[in-house]
Parts: C-alpha cells; structure tokens; sequence
C-alpha cells in the first residue's frame, strides 16, 4: 500500500515557505507581484539601502494620494485603506527605527492626506476616520522621541494651521507625549496669543493635563464657563490636589448661584442657593482636606454618601476609619440606607453591598413602599429566597402586582410569579396576606375595566 502523502509540509507557514529557498521565493514574489506589492516590496528594498531611500519611496506615494482627485467608490474603499495601513507601518515601524526625523515628517504628511481623502472617498460607515484617530498614539509617541526641540515646531504648525483635524489627532493621543513636548507645545500655543478658544482650548486642556500644568489648564476654561457648578467642580478638585486650597476654595464659592426669581410662567420664587450637583460636594470634600479641615471633610462625606448611596463614598470612609470603628461606621451607613427617602435606592445600595440581612429587615419595615416595576426586584427575591422568604415573598407579590397595573394582564410571567410566591408563603409569617386572597385580588386587578397605570 502506497504511503499516504503527508499535508503537514504543504502547510502555509514560514517554516514550509523558508524551505523553499530565497531564489525561489524571491521569483514566485516576481510572478504574483501586482501593484500594491509591488510597492511594498520597493519600500523593503529601499529600507536595506537606507533611511533616505525609503523616505524618498514614501514620499513618491504620498504625493501620489495627495495630488489625486479621483473618487474612490465603496468597492475601492478597502484597497485604499489597506495602502494607508502599509504606509503608515512603514513609517512608524521601518523608517523611524533607522532616522525619527525623517519618519515625523513623513507621518505629518501621511495625516495631512485626510482633508483630501475625506472628500472624495464614499465611507458611510467611517472607516478612513478610525484609520487617522486610530494613528493618533503613533504620532505623538513618534513626537516625543524626536523631541521638543525638532518635533514641537511641526506639531505647533499643523496646529496652528490645519485646526480642526489636527486638534482630535493631538488631544486622542496626548497620552502618549512626553510631558516634555507636551510643556513644549503649551508654550508654542499660548505663549504671547490670545487666550485659546474652542478647539485649540480643548487642545490645551489635553496638554496641561499631560504637563502638569494646572494654570494652563484653567486658563483654557472660559470664564463664564467657571461659574458653573460642575467645571468649578474640576477646578478646585486640581487645585486642592496640587496643594493649593485657597484659590481651589475660591473656585467652588465663585460657583455658588442664588436660584432665579422667576419661573418662565412669571411666578416668583424665593430667593436662595441652587441646588448644587453631587460632584461639587465631593469637590469641597477635597478642598476641605486641604485646608486640613479633617473632621468637616468627614462629615462631609457622610452628608454625601446619605444622598448618594454612592459605594465609593462609603468605602472611602471606612478606609480612613481604624479597627473596629469601620464596624460602627458601617452601621451607621446600613441605617441611612434603610432610611432612605427612595426605598428602592436604598434597597439597592444593601442588596449590592451586600447586606441582606438590613435589607430584609428594610422590606418588611417599608413594605408599602417597594416598588415591583424595577428590573431588580426578582433578582433580589431570587437572593433573599433562602435565608429571608418573608422578604423574598413581598418582593415577589410586589413585581406581580407591579407587572398586572401596567396592564400586562395574567401573563406567562406572572404566572410565574404566583409559582413563586406560593412556594415562599409556607414559609411566610402569621401577619401576611394568605396565598389564595392574594390571587384573587391580582386576578381583581386583571379584570378588564380596571384602571392601568402608565
């Protein structure tokens, strides 16, 4: 019997295709070449000779795709994405190993191509888009090798000149610059201007970020702009962080607002404070541990977390606190939880802690309260099931009644439900309705003609 031929040595791979020997695979690259490889392979062996021959190769196919004026169809779309892709890694990956300069201006003028492309390319879906957004990282990392010296004239002077995409290319890849050539290019663009607005102002923010720089940053903010609670917010969170609590004090009180005196319909309203967000509170919880003002931040944070229920807060505090009074301190939060203005907000926080037992505790005491239109109640019953049937068994009743005035009717769902809450009421207390009264005031509820809540 004739030995079966082996498929493991026909296999596309490099191992297979090495085995095939450089004069060979160099003649097969010959015979399939078509353009695109063709050009790939040029730019390969441009990249042997060295740094100026691949840079001239770039520029060759670059000035190509910047001169064209022909539409590209949605068919073409692909193959001109692809030639962007090569170039691109040509640039970043090959030229830039062997001579950064001549790579950043090359990959300056790969970005340049978009205005062009942009209008004659047929891209619904937004794909050349990513393509340059997705380059972003590569350019700015590219510009920080280079340095602040070489690289910051070019990156100011696309800026400054072709705004509106560069800002977005700049801002998406601001982290990945040095803080150096991001100190650098702050200077460059504020630096003896006008103070920068719009998008060059979004620019700048992104900078200063990146530069440390926290004067810079709020100078790019709009003074009317500051007056708002949320953007004060941010500022005095910076200033407090850096140390400075005086000006970060300034800014949340610059943002206090009394309340308007009229409404649109002409009534008046008594003048007072407006209703601040939760992240300005916070805000001053900072500024409060800056001006060392420890015990009122705390007390703070708890005023904050009784309105918010927001975990963060919570796990904040008990990480200041020392053994055994976290304990206490928890307590205390279960507490403001349970007595909560929304028990279903409140039922949350203690189901997601968790602490079941407190929620349990918090359903039978607020039972009249529950609301069984939220999505969580059945898994909440579904947790409580076990340990708490008596609390599992009104959340279940509460979702089917919830489910039923909404005007669903006897649905599968509710059926269900009812499975449930007769399987919970053996367990259930003395004090609750029987099983059998409670569906027939849930078939009540069905019945045609009754009112559906909306």
């Amino acid at each position: 019997m004739a030995r079966r031929p082996s498929t493991a040595r026909k296999t596309l791979s490099e191992a297979n295709l090495s085995a095939l020997g450089a004069d060979r695979l160099a003649a097969l690259l010959i015979e399939v070449a078509d353009g695109d490889l063709k050009r790939r392979l040029r730019m390969e062996l441009a990249a042997e000779i060295g740094a100026p021959d691949l840079a001239l190769e770039l520029d060759k196919r670059l000035a190509t795709l910047a001169s064209s004026r022909a539409r590209v169809s949605w068919r073409k779309r692909p193959e001109l994405l692809a030639d962007l892709q090569m170039l691109r890694r040509m640039i970043v990956g090959r030229l830039a190993a062997m001579d950064a300069k001549l790579a950043l201006d090359r990959l300056v003028a790969w970005f340049d191509l978009y205005p062009s492309l942009a209008a004659r390319v047929k891209d619904p879906r937004g794909e050349l888009t990513l393509v340059f957004d997705g380059a972003s990282e590569d350019l700015t990392a590219l510009a920080s090798t280079v340095g602040p010296d070489v690289a910051g004239p070019a990156l100011t002077d696309a800026l400054l000149t072709r705004l509106s995409e560069w800002a977005s290319w700049i801002g998406r890849g601001a982290a990945a610059l040095s803080p150096a050539m991001a100190r650098r290019l702050l200077a460059d663009l504020t630096r003896g201007r006008p103070r920068p607005t719009g998008r060059l102002a979004l620019v700048v923010r992104k900078l200063a970020d990146r530069a440390g720089d926290i004067d810079a940053w709020v100078l790019a903010i709009p003074d009317e702009e500051r007056r708002k609670p949320e953007v004060a917010a941010g500022i005095a969170r910076r200033l407090a962080q850096a140390g400075r609590a005086e000006e970060a004090r300034g800014a949340l009180e610059a943002s206090r607002t009394e309340s308007p005196p009229a409404s649109r319909w002409g009534r008046t309203r008594a003048a007072g404070p407006a209703a601040l967000p939760d992240g300005w509170y916070a805000a001053e919880i900072a500024v409060l541990e800056a001006e060392g003002q420890d015990a009122a931040a705390e007390e703070a944070r708890w005023s904050l977390f009784e309105r918010t229920l927001s975990v963060d807060t919570l796990r904040t505090l008990l990480a200041a606190l020392p053994d055994f009074e976290d304990v206490i301190a928890l307590d205390r939060a279960f507490a403001q939880a349970g007595a909560h203005p929304d028990a279903i907000k409140g039922l949350a926080f203690l189901m997601n802690w968790p602490a079941h037992r407190e929620a349990a505790a918090m359903i039978l005491a607020r039972r009249d309260e529950i609301r069984g239109s939220s999505d969580d109640v059945p898994l909440w019953a579904a947790r409580l099931a076990g340990r708490y049937p008596d609390a599992a068994l009104l959340l279940v009743r509460a979702r089917a009644r919830a489910l039923v005035r909404l005007g669903g009717g006897m649905t599968d769902e509710v059926e269900g439900l009812i499975g449930e809450a007769e399987a919970l009421s053996a367990f259930a207390g003395e004090d609750f309705e029987n099983h059998a009264a409670f569906v027939e005031g849930l078939r009540s509820l069905a019945a045609p003609g009754r009112p559906v809540w909306r």
